[in-house]
């Protein structure tokens, strides 16, 4: 997951759009996020409850990190 997002970076680095710049860091920003919370979330319970926590921190992450980017 974290190559998705470096290879967003890069190509929002490459590119002359400021909102295109946005767009792309939104989106790398948001799956890094939900990367991060999905790995917090799957530390909790076990079982079913483990998929669901997993679950709920990808969502929570990546609706955290597109907030605070603006998105």
């Amino acid at each position: 997951m974290c190559g998705a997002a470096a290879t967003f970076v890069l190509i929002a680095a490459c590119t002359t759009s400021n909102s295109t710049q946005h767009e792309l860091g939104c989106v790398g920003g948001t799956l890094a996020g939900a990367a991060i919370g999905g790995a917090i979330g799957s530390r909790f319970g076990g079982g079913t409850g483990q998929t669901i926590a997993t679950a709920a921190g990808a969502v929570a992450g990546g609706s955290t990190a597109g907030r605070a980017m603006e998105c």
